[in-house]
């Protein structure tokens, strides 16, 4: 009966909140087909139907919200406005969430019916602390169906403080370092198969993204504190039977020590290990028991000043001294102001990670030469500006962040090797002395390439030929995923930048250039690939916006100070069809701005700055209904009494914008 009356009607079911395996399998038959048009929309907790065993099915996920995602729903539900006083305690009650909508939801109107004071919605947040039932099905989902791997990188966040929010690119160099990931079948490298198992772990509801990138990937994702509870719970509770396992090795908390973790908290009582290294002097005997297997160290001891260094160089030294530490992979110290490194670090024979990323260390020890087995060596936002010639020889080196601003250069490389691994060379100097040809040129397989090339004498000719090397050696890097590229002369202003043709690069997804581009066209010969494009002191005389206007996939688009010099700019008819953020800043020479019809249809932000001579904002944003923000800084006092005036015509055309920010 169904059947019949649905076959004589397009119809629209929407089912809500049901069990896949028990009710779709049930129901499928009674639908006709849907090729008139109709649809079935169903919600679940639990995707049991294998969506590829029925060609009806597409599946949508819903992962967690992210942090700007979970304040605006918890605000929109909220029937009065956040005092300004009480924000940063709401933003820790949404935070607790962990990225569910329902208890966010929930969270905003219990808080509307209560008086908006620092006592009640404190009360509020410490019920919620020790709130962990919507994540005890998720809970139990870790121990009954996850994978070994999986479930060792979901222990892994327990070595992180409590909402920590954990860089990507820190997290997956840890496990590669680590080792307890094994290469999957068709994945291209150890960093492929990590991104991977985060990614699951994220469709899965486990981990939180915290932030993510103009560009859409992934920044930052954090462990929700009441899943935390929950794992760290039943980690004690095997330890205490006897019954860990290696999916759990990666608490803290267990007694064999293999991951050392501080955790320093002048707030709360002291854990053995903290005590070991901030307090007590302990005998050898108690040293070689707890770290003789250690695998792992990091540092969460973010104090000012110099104690936080000392303790953790005193303490490097002991354990090093009395034979612990030697089977060390990792030492991460990122934060931990000025680390004293001792000279026996040398010992740390297989170290894969070393973190000194804002650190502030002026120097690497000496010691670092018999590191030969690193991974990744981070020092950016560091003051370190000489790298040993040692870091030719380590051949296993896959990751090298520097810091541009410090002049982070290579010595000249031996004969006979090469750092064939390297994916990352980030925030690398280039000079008049650089070993450029037949050195750094010799780095082939690079997928993140960031260089600062600056003429630091009188000799541009040969800093000339130096960029004419870097360009051959771009042209080169057929897996390049990223470029930043940067040209400055002795006075440290914009230069000449020389550039391939980069049609070939079709992996090449970033591309920053500042400098004056030697060849213009080049621009005409970007990758289709490309997401994000940001030009600064390029000296432009041709509309960019004609030559950038069809890549299919541009999703982020900043034209900076200079990079174009001439009055008129225009987006041609349907052009940019994935564009989301546009920036103008400094465009000093522009004036009229035309955006034909059809142009910028997903276009979100919109930040104008210091462009002096520019009219006004193209009639046909008006158009524009993605349109989220406009950002409006030092422009004409004329440009901006249009947008204020909120009766005035101009007004009316961008009504639909939700922010809308106007600075002096």
């Amino acid at each position: 009966m169904l059947q019949n009356f649905l076959r004589e009607k397009r119809y629209l079911i929407v089912l809500d909140n049901i069990a896949m395996a028990g009710v779709w399998n049930d129901l499928k038959d009674a639908f006709p087909d849907e090729s008139d048009g109709s649809r079935i929309v169903i919600t679940t907790r639990d995707m049991a139907v294998d969506p590829h065993a029925d060609s009806r099915i597409f599946q949508y996920k819903l992962h967690l919200r992210s942090i700007d995602e979970s304040w605006t729903l918890f605000t929109n539900t909220l029937r009065k406005e956040v005092p300004q006083e009480l924000e940063k305690l709401g933003r820790e009650i949404v935070m607790r969430c962990g990225g569910l909508p329902q208890p966010i939801v929930k969270m905003g109107k219990l808080l509307s019916e209560k008086v908006a004071t620092n006592v009640e919605w404190s009360s509020v947040l410490n019920e919620l602390k020790g709130e962990t039932v919507p994540w005890l099905e998720i809970s139990s989902k870790v121990s009954r169906d996850l994978p070994l791997e999986l479930k060792g990188c979901l222990y892994y966040f327990l070595l992180f403080p409590e909402d920590f929010e954990i860089p990507i690119r820190r997290l997956i160099a840890l496990w590669v370092a680590e080792g307890f990931l094994r290469l999957g079948r068709g994945d291209k490298s150890p960093e492929h198969f990590a991104e991977r198992c985060l990614m699951e772990l994220i469709d899965r509801n486990m981990i939180q993204v915290t932030e993510k990138k103009p560009n859409g990937k992934v920044r930052t994702c954090c462990l929700p504190g009441a899943l935390r509870k929950l794992l760290s719970k039943a980690v004690e509770d095997k330890v205490l039977k006897g019954q860990v396992n290696t999916a759990s090795k990666s608490s803290s908390s267990l007694q064999q020590n293999r991951w050392i973790v501080d955790h320093y908290n002048n707030t709360e009582p002291s854990s053995t290990i903290v005590n070991h290294i901030h307090g007590d002097n302990i005998n050898n005997a108690t040293l070689q028991a707890e770290y003789e297997k250690a695998l792992s160290f990091m540092s969460f001891d973010y104090r000012e000043g110099s104690q936080s260094g000392e303790d953790i160089g005193n303490f490097l030294q002991r354990c090093i001294s009395y034979r612990c530490f030697l089977l060390l992979r990792v030492l991460d110290l990122e934060r931990v102001f000025r680390p004293q490194l001792p000279k026996v670090l040398s010992k740390l024979a297989l170290l894969r990670y070393l973190g000194l990323r804002w650190t502030y260390l002026e120097s690497l020890p000496s010691s670092i030469r018999n590191l030969l087995k690193l991974q990744t060596l981070d020092v950016k936002h560091t003051y370190i500006s000489t790298l040993p010639r040692s870091i030719w020889k380590m051949q296993h080196l896959r990751h090298l962040y520097l810091n541009e601003s410090y002049r982070s250069r290579f010595g000249p490389q031996p004969r006979g090797v090469s750092l064939t691994d390297l994916q990352t060379l980030w925030g690398a100097f280039v000079d008049e002395k650089s070993p450029v040809k037949d050195g750094l040129d010799t780095l082939i397989n690079l997928r993140k390439l960031g260089l600062a090339c600056r003429c630091m004498s009188n000799q541009k000719n040969e800093m000339s030929l130096q960029l004419e090397a870097v360009a051959g050696w771009i042209q080169k890097l057929e897996h390049l995923q990223s470029l930043r590229l940067k040209s400055h002369d002795e006075n440290n202003q914009p230069w000449c930048l020389d550039l391939p043709s980069l049609l070939d690069h079709t992996n090449l997804s970033s591309i920053n250039l500042l400098g004056r581009l030697r060849t213009p066209s080049v621009i005409s010969k970007f990758p289709e690939n490309l997401i994000e494009i940001t030009l600064s002191a390029s000296a432009l005389s041709e509309d960019p916006m004609q030559k950038l206007d069809k890549l299919p996939k541009l999703r982020i688009l900043q034209l900076f100070s200079e990079s174009y010099v001439e009055n008129n700019m225009c987006c041609p008819e349907n052009s940019f069809p994935q564009l989301r953020i546009l920036r103008l800043w400094k465009l000093e020479g522009l004036e009229d701005w035309i955006v034909q019809e059809g142009a910028l249809p997903r276009l979100r932000v919109l930040q104008i700055r210091s462009c002096s001579r520019l009219h006004k904002l193209p009639d046909v944003l008006q158009h524009v209904k993605t349109l989220q923000e406009l950002k409006l800084s030092n422009m004409p006092t004329k440009f901006t009494e249009r947008i204020k005036d909120c009766h005035s015509e101009d007004w009316g055309k961008i009504a639909h914008v939700r922010h809308v920010s106007i600075e002096p």
